[in-house]
């Protein structure tokens, strides 16, 4: 009888590849992934540790799994409980003082070592802890059948960052740089289409820095390797995230313009609109420098839509800073945002600085930025009313005979569609819009196809 694993994602996209991953690595062991933690006999928490409410979640969720594991035990069933992802590496041995019914605490580099440490976990009574950064690259290691569920697929091309933001922790909890070859990266694309994918996401805590070894010992940047999947037959869609607006190179500018199947939307964190404040985050490009690279993209790809991060209250920002950052999202304009207010994290240049901005006026400037920004996504969306669009369906609807995809623009979209659709790209007319997702309805040539 196959042994019941429940994975629960925080955070960012690449966790959500790891998680995949990871129920990879396990499946040889007889683990078979279920949605719910109830009767589960392995639990694993990948976790998330950008900001200090993602790290302190986990913990409480970590007490919730404490009375299911004790109550497993008490009818002489175990639970193996384990932690990984980015509060694993950064707080491995506090969270086996915090939580010592915890059984595994391991890194995002280590995952590929899982049969290894379960082994030890379900022999021993002590606790396992790995968040080393080994010298073998996991990806080496991992199984090479990939399984897709639906008709998208996260691919991680590049881990680590170098870049030293004084907010943020991936640096300690990620580790450096570092690109797989583009064999290997093609390869698995090759395999994820065979799987059932039509539309593949490069991921990459800095993606854009990718700079893969190729066959013949030169290097590929991220631009090269677009143009190479495009190439793949089955393949339908190409995305990529997360970019850093310094390493955005003239190739990468021209792809958005030159290759098809590569999606009219880019992620491209600025973070704030002030110079000074963007010196203080070590950000590497000024305001003028992001106002101009975005003048570079729509040049090339004039129906590109962009996303963004923002932080409000990093310490010091002014008044007059948080206004730079409110003129530069009216200019630019967003049809999509993550915005935060700055949170200091253990171990990071930023939360030793002075001029910590009060709580409350964090609020009032998240408050004032994201009314913006959400005024912005609902504008885009309803200038897409009347529009046709390709729509990729992947999941069913909320009501019966509904289902829902994602526009080129990341968007949701609702439309009455017949099951035999699911998982393709059809032609839909845009009927209605609010500002989470929009209506449409099948054209005529989708609706004649299913008769």
């Amino acid at each position: 009888m196959a042994k019941k694993l429940h994975i629960k994602t925080y955070g960012c996209q690449m966790n959500v590849y790891d998680s995949e991953r990871i129920a990879e690595v396990l499946s040889p062991l007889g683990f078979e992934a279920v949605d719910d933690a109830d009767g589960a006999d392995m639990v694993i928490l990948n976790t998330c540790h950008i900001r200090e409410k993602a790290a302190e979640k986990v913990y409480s969720e970590l007490g919730r799994l404490r009375v299911q594991k004790e109550t497993l035990a008490s009818q002489g069933k175990r639970m193996v409980l384990a932690v990984t992802g980015c509060v694993a590496q950064a707080e491995g041995e506090e969270v086996l003082k915090r939580a010592p019914f915890v059984d595994m605490v391991f890194g995002p580099q280590t995952y590929h070592r899982l049969p290894q440490m379960v082994a030890e976990a379900t022999r021993a009574t002590g606790q396992v802890l790995d968040t080393d950064f080994p010298e073998e690259s996991k990806f080496d290691a991992l199984p090479d059948n990939r399984t897709v569920d639906g008709a998208t697929a996260f691919l991680a091309i590049q881990e680590g960052c170098d870049k030293f933001c004084t907010y943020c922790v991936v640096p300690y909890t990620r580790g450096a740089e570092y690109s797989r070859p583009a064999a290997q990266v093609l390869d698995e694309a090759r395999k994820l289409v065979v799987a059932g994918a039509q539309e593949i996401t490069f991921l990459g805590q800095n993606v854009n820095s990718y700079h893969g070894e190729a066959a013949d010992g030169g290097e590929w940047n991220l631009a090269r390797l677009i143009r190479a999947a495009a190439e793949i037959e089955g393949l339908e869609r190409i995305r990529f995230t997360t970019s850093y607006p310094a390493e955005v190179d003239d190739d990468l500018i021209q792809a958005h313009g030159d290759v098809d199947k590569l999606m009219p939307y880019l992620h491209l964190p600025v973070q704030a609109g002030s110079d000074r404040v963007l010196k203080a985050m070590n950000r590497n490009h000024g305001v003028d420098e992001y106002r101009a690279l975005v003048d570079k993209l729509r040049a090339a790809r004039p129906d590109l839509a962009l996303s963004s991060d923002f932080i409000v209250g990093f310490p010091g920002e002014t008044d007059a800073d948080f206004r730079a950052t409110m003129k530069l999202i009216e200019d630019v304009t967003f049809i999509q945002a993550y915005s935060f207010k700055y949170s200091p994290r253990p171990g990071t240049p930023a939360a030793l600085m002075d001029l910590q901005v009060d709580e409350a006026v964090k609020a009032e400037r998240l408050a004032e930025l994201q009314a913006l920004l959400n005024a912005q996504t609902l504008a885009f969306n309803k200038q897409c009313v009347g529009k046709t669009m390709a729509v990729l369906l992947d999941r069913a609807g909320k009501k019966p005979g509904q289902l829902v995809g994602r526009s080129p623009y990341m968007q949701a979209v609702v439309v009455d569609a017949p099951e035999q659709l699911l998982n393709r790209i059809v032609d839909v007319t845009i009927t209605s819009a609010g500002p989470n997702s929009l209506m449409g309805a099948l054209n005529v040539d989708n609706r004649k196809a299913c008769a």
